[in-house]
Parts: structure tokens; sequence; C-alpha cells
């Protein structure tokens, strides 16, 4: 920015500043350019709000609020724009006097290993200072991060053995090992030589295998190595897997949905047409599981590579089955239910990617096809669906850790073919049929009060509508409203309560999988 110069990884600006993103992953000329020239902006407000995408705080005060408004404006940083119009709302001498406010952002710097090659991803984070490392380690991670940021760590830590082996302790302690899984724990992390030859970083070994060994003492552990934390303020692509034409048949297209910049676009068709189809994303790969052919029900499962853009073939199921409920826990797949062309289904089945191998695990209370699943909390909730004979509103969740099946509170409305995901600390579903009428009603449950509350409904009446989280909102994709399939798609804001049309699919017209990769393990 004129005659200023900033240095800054673009791994860190496309993860954390929306203009950049857009930047670096369309294939613009300047994510090959070594500088990039800014025009228009205040050079302090632009290396202010490049420190904030590295450490999170940035500090808002009467000096400096207009120019970094204009600047958060220009790279469409929306939550410090919003920081800055409350400032200025609530501003007055006394407040100016007593030293502004601060903003706290939070994001992963340490789960982008996927981003680059793994030689551009270690420079990346090995080059981080000692205090700078601490932090990333502390930051929001997902179950299938945790081997990545373990290897980060210590590569870091290599990179400057007898300057930085003092920090392994410390940096361990801020990486939630109970939530690795034991073979990782026992085969990984135990044998590497820093952790051997520390005993402080062995004990902290023992306590995550003792969270897999005992059970019984894990309301002991700190809470925040058990609890698994998500950052919703990360974006990534929503897949559109397989679904429905006009004409009601089955399809093999895939497309991908960019929320910042609000464009579907068409990628690698499946080598099966599938409706009613299973899909999760674990580690980057989309997983498009059973469904329906216009002829058969499947228990084929093949996953796509968003880098290669290539689809393969993995174990099949143990059963076919379509318009089953399917989600991702600890590294695990799991899909749920289902119906396998004579009868609705209660069997669960978990697939390991590791194994390659599908396991019958403890099934459901109920038979349910069309029901809504969603992993909240640590746990995998099915609610609604139907059995051929009735419609549910009840909701029983599974306990992986007991391999059991318990009930909690009903839905205020019986629902099936709906939508359910979780966002933060609580679970949604929406739309579904009734088996009287197509509904738009949205629901939340609350965990700690058990309970289920009406929000705002949607702007249409979707059955068969897929809803993922998404960059802290929620989309509604497809569905049918009673007349015909819909390509039409609605995102949900929890701040503002409100549901916004969005882009419309270019390929479906409704009953797709719907899978959301995280850009930043691609």
């Amino acid at each position: 920015v004129g005659d200023h110069k900033f240095s800054a990884h673009r791994i860190v600006l496309a993860a954390s500043i929306p203009y950049f993103h857009a930047m670096f992953t369309n294939d613009m000329m300047e994510c090959k350019q070594d500088e990039i020239v800014m025009q228009g902006m205040d050079p302090s407000a632009l290396e202010a709000l490049i420190n904030f995408a590295y450490n999170g705080h940035l500090a808002i005060d009467q000096q400096n609020v207009q120019s970094l408004l204009m600047g958060a404006s220009f790279l469409q940083l929306q939550n410090i724009k919003d920081a800055c119009c409350t400032f200025l709302r609530e501003s007055h001498p006394e407040h100016h006097a007593a030293g502004g406010c601060n903003v706290k952002h939070h994001h992963s710097v340490l789960k982008l290993c996927h981003l680059r090659s793994r030689e551009d991803h270690c420079q990346d984070v090995v080059s981080f200072p000692s205090d700078n490392c601490q932090k990333k380690t502390r930051t929001p991670t997902s179950h299938a991060s945790l081997p990545q940021v373990f290897e980060a760590a210590l590569a870091w830590i290599r990179y400057d053995r007898n300057q930085r082996e003092s920090f392994l302790p410390e940096l361990l302690s801020k990486i939630r090992l109970p939530l690795c899984r034991p073979q990782f724990l026992t085969d990984r992390v135990q044998q590497d030589d820093l952790v051997r030859c520390c005993h402080k970083c062995r004990d902290l070994v023992d306590e995550a295998k003792d969270y897999h060994l005992m059970p019984e003492r894990r309301p002991h552990l700190p809470a925040f190595k058990t609890r698994p934390r998500c950052c919703t303020s990360i974006a990534g692509l929503i897949y559109a897997v397989g679904g429905l034409n006009s004409a009601g048949d089955s399809l093999n297209v895939v497309e991908v949905f960019d929320p910042i910049a609000n464009r579907w676009e068409k990628c690698q068709p499946m080598t099966t047409a599938r409706s009613r189809v299973g899909v999760a994303v674990v580690n980057g790969l989309l997983y498009a599981i059973g469904g329906y052919d216009g002829q058969l029900r499947l228990s084929t499962v093949e996953v796509y590579n968003p880098e290669m853009d290539s689809w393969s073939k993995v174990e099949s199921m143990n059963s076919k089955r379509s318009a089953m409920g399917t989600v991702v826990l600890d590294g695990q797949i799991y899909v749920c239910g289902g119906y396998d062309g004579n009868s609705s289904l209660n069997s669960v089945e978990s697939y390991s990617p590791e194994t390659n191998k599908w396991t019958v695990v403890t099934p459901m209370s109920s038979n349910r096809s069309a029901a809504g699943v969603a992993v909240f909390e640590g746990r995998i909730y099915v609610s609604g669906g139907h059995d051929g004979l009735q419609i549910f509103n009840s909701v029983e969740y599974y306990n992986h850790h007991t391999a059991s099946w318990h009930p909690v509170t009903s839905m205020l409305n019986k629902r099936c073919r709906h939508g359910a995901a979780s966002l933060g600390s609580k679970m949604f579903v929406c739309g579904g049929y009734d088996g009287s009428g197509f509904l738009s009603i949205a629901e939340v449950y609350s965990s700690m009060a058990d309970q289920w509350y009406l929000i705002v409904p949607m702007n249409t009446r979707r059955s068969r509508v897929s809803l993922v989280a998404n960059c802290g909102r929620l989309y509604a994709v497809g569905g049918y409203d009673g007349q015909s399939n819909l390509s039409s798609v609605e995102m949900y804001d929890p701040e503002t309560n409100r549901w916004t049309f969005m882009a419309p699919m270019v390929c479906h017209e409704g009953g797709v999988g719907v899978g959301c990769v995280p850009l930043l393990t691609i």
C-alpha cells in the first residue's frame, strides 16, 4: 500500500479474510504474484487487519475506527465492520477515555496442512515464534485435524530442537490428545522419540489413554481436553451430490457451492446415479454412500477427492439402503436406518476409512427411514423419520463410547424427510413432511434444557431437504414443495434469526445429498 510493504502467508490470509480467499482460490493472477498492490487502503489499518488474521486481536479506538471500518468493508470482514459500527454507535467521551474495545477472532493455522504440499505447510508452521505457535495450538480444532495438529507441533519442535524442545510439554497440553483415536495414541504419539524422553509428555499420553480405557474417569479430566471444539467462522465448500432432475430421475451429477462467491459450479460426476444418497466428509474427502439408482437400493460407496476431481470406489456397506442418515464422529462414518427396498431399517453401520471396513453397531430403538441425523455434543442424534406406517417426532441419541441409544425430548412436530444439523451449542431441524403437508417450520434443540423451540420458518416448504452448517450459518439445499423438486437454497443466520435465498443449484432439481468440505482441509 503506497510505500508500505507487509509480509504475510497466503495460506493465513485466504483462511481468515474473504477478500483474499476469493483472490487466492479463483485462479486470479494475484495468486501467483509475490507482491500485491492494494489501492485505497490506509496502511496502518491494513497492517492491523493482517495482524488480526494471525493473532485474533484488534484494538478499536477513536483514532483508528474509521480507517478500520473502511478497510474491513474492503476486505469483507463482516465481524470487524460490525464491531466498528457498534463502537461508533456506543462511543461517547467517557467511553473514549476508557480506551475503546477489543475484538477477538479465532482460527486454526495448524489445520491448514492440505492447502499446500506437506513441505510448504511445514515451512509455514515451523517458522512461527514460540509464543505464536502456542496461541495457534490453542485455537479450536476438529477431531479429524488432531493428528495434523500433533504432527505440526512436532515439526515445529524439530525445526530448532535445541531451542524449542522445552516447549513440547506445554504444546502437547494444548492439544486434545484424549480425543485422538487410540491407535494413533499408541502407534504414533507414544512411540515418538521426543515424547518418550519427556516424562511430562508421557503423563499426557497416559491421561489420554485413560480416557479410552477407563470411561468412568472422564468427568475428572479437564473439560477443555475432552470437549470437541469447532471453529464455525471458517468457510467450506458445499457439495450437492446425486439427487433428482425435474422428471424425478436419479442423477450422478455433482456440483459445488462457494458461499463467499455465492456461486455453484459443476464438478466430476459419480460413477453411479444416486438419489436419497448418504454423504459424509472425512479428512477432506467426500463419500457418497448407498442411495437409489432408479431401480435398486444400493450398498456401494464411492469417494471423491476434490484435489484430483476424481471418484474411486471403496468397500460396500453390509446392507443396501437409501434415505438413511449419515454423519461423521471421531473420524468414523455412521449410517443410521434407511430403506432397503422392502422395509424401513433400525440397523446402524460404521465405516473406518483407515481399514476400509464396515462394522454393524447397536441398532436404533425404532425403525427409521428418512430421519434427520446430526452429530451434536459428541453424540449422534436421530430425529423423526417413518417406519412405513407412522411418522415420528421422537428423538434418540447414540453414545459411541457405551454403544447404547437413549431417548430425549421429542420434537414439537412429527416429520420425516427433513434436514438436521448442529451449529454451536444448538441442534436444528427444518422442513420435511408430517403426513398431511410439506413443512417450512424449523425447530432448535437445547440439550441444557432438553427442550425444542420454534424458530422462524424457511421461506419455502421443503421435504427431502438437506441441511448443512458452514461458516456459522445453516444452508437448506433443495427439496420438494409438494408440486415440484427444488433447486433453490436458503441460508439461516442464527444471529438475525432470518432465512435468506442464495444462488440456486445449476444442475439439480432437489433430493440431493450434501456435504461440506472445509477449505482448510482440502
